[in-house]
């Protein structure tokens, strides 16, 4: 039986991805009232410029004093797509304390708040919903919440920024570089004007620390993934993958160690061969590989970006949230009984392809593989190609430590046949 009374929506941010929010609302409004089991009421939109006209949107319902809007006590959910740190923090708290439930998109604040953010929520019987805040409209914070809930997740391994690998696409199909494959992405609007946050991996960071700490019921800050960005990717790099059998792509990788006991959760550009699945997405869009016990391995793709996208899932939320709310329920909340360690990325084993610039004379390929021979790391294809007393030499390893290579590398800079370390990537998906 339909409730008549309609649940109250606030909105706290009306751009992009808000404007989308607010048109669904209207324009599937008896569909999602049938789905909830009541109707749906926008009940104001809190914004920054009021000036601005918003199609569809009653210019009554907005406002510039969010604080008063979550304070007001009638609302059941709150929708927050401002993003960043404050005030949103505060918002999200203050309307758990008046009544509302909230769904978020925000990746950044889950990341490094997201603890305190489920406490909240907890102690005032709410629910905190946040699908959109990783890979846009691909459903994957629920099947690991909900769906995986009876399994256990050892792996999960994915591009989750579409501005990346639209560059990293482009690099690898066209033989551009790096700042020509980012000046098509900006002109294209897949880049912002300050491209830092994707390019230097810090928003997939942020959304590898809400999955490890998912996937794997332990709290995982930011601070705790070790990130790299892609800005020093070459065509050469690309070149050396390909003769490889690969590609390159910016990765999430969130792991179990191989004893269980620990965790880690990281971001850098990585080699992964083409009989991947990861290797065939393409352009802007997103894909996450997931690995467990007894499902095996999961793979979820889609568009990890845009307004209409991210509206999708964020009013899927709406709509699980709101269904609690007809029946005076909530969902699953914060599930970090695990309590995992996260190791550092020291501990992190994995394969690496590293080129070297070296001398072009005997010798130097016996004095490099003793360095790897003495600090542990062991060689599985080397390639030398020399000219006019100048060479290359490309190395690659089987399985090593992070802090295994390190000392490697440390120690071929000292050689006085080795000019220089061209580069060093890491190969995945094997």
């Amino acid at each position: 039986m339909m409730r008549t009374r309609p649940l109250k929506v606030a909105l706290l941010g009306c751009g992009v991805v808000g404007s989308e929010v607010a048109r669904i609302m209207t324009t599937h409004a008896a569909d999602l009232a049938a789905r909830i089991g009541a109707p749906v009421e926008l009940a104001g939109v809190a914004v920054r410029r009021p000036d601005k006209v918003r199609e569809g949107i009653d210019p009554a319902l907005v406002t510039t004093d969010a604080t008063a809007l979550v304070k007001r006590g009638d609302l059941d959910i709150v929708v927050e797509v401002i993003g960043g740190i404050e005030p949103a923090r505060t918002l999200i708290t203050t309307a758990f304390e008046h009544g509302a439930s909230v769904v978020s998109a925000n990746k950044a604040l889950l990341a490094q708040d997201g603890a305190a953010l489920h406490a909240a929520a907890e102690e005032h019987g709410r629910d905190l919903y946040y699908e959109a805040a990783v890979a846009g409209a691909i459903p994957l914070i629920r099947p690991l919440r909900e769906s995986l809930a009876g399994d256990k997740v050892n792996r999960v391994l994915g591009i989750v920024n579409g501005t990346t690998n639209f560059i990293l696409d482009k690099m690898d199909s066209t033989g551009a570089g790096y700042q020509e494959a980012l000046d098509e992405a900006t002109a294209l609007g897949y880049a912002e004007a300050d491209p830092t946050a994707d390019v230097e991996g810090f928003d997939a960071a942020a959304k590898a620390a809400i999955l490890a700490g998912i996937a794997f019921h332990t709290r995982v800050r930011l601070d705790d993934v070790h990130r790299e960005g892609m800005t020093e990717v070459t065509s050469a790099d690309f070149a050396s993958a390909k003769e490889m059998g690969c590609t390159i792509k910016l990765l999430a990788i969130c792991e179990r160690a191989g004893d269980g006991a620990s965790v880690t959760a990281r971001v850098h550009p990585a080699m992964i061969p083409l009989s991947h699945p990861l290797a065939s997405v393409r352009g802007a869009y997103n894909a996450v590989f997931v690995e467990s016990d007894a499902a095996g391995q999961l793979m979820f793709y889609g568009p990890g970006a845009g307004g209409a996208p991210t509206a999708s899932a964020v009013l899927g939320d709406l709509v699980a949230v709101g269904r609690h709310r007809v029946s005076g329920t909530t969902g699953p909340g914060e599930s970090a009984y695990a309590a995992l360690p996260v190791s550092s990325m020291d501990e992190v084993v994995t394969r690496y392809h590293i080129s070297l610039d070296v001398a072009d004379k005997p010798g130097v390929l016996a004095q490099v593989a003793t360095v790897f021979a003495e600090h542990g790391v062991s060689i599985d294809t080397v390639r030398q190609q020399g000219k006019d007393g100048e060479a290359s030499l490309v190395v690659v390893t089987h399985r090593a430590s992070d802090a295994a290579l390190g000392g490697t590398v440390e120690a071929l800079r000292k050689l006085d046949t080795v000019r220089g370390v061209a580069s060093i990537m890491r190969v995945e998906g094997e």
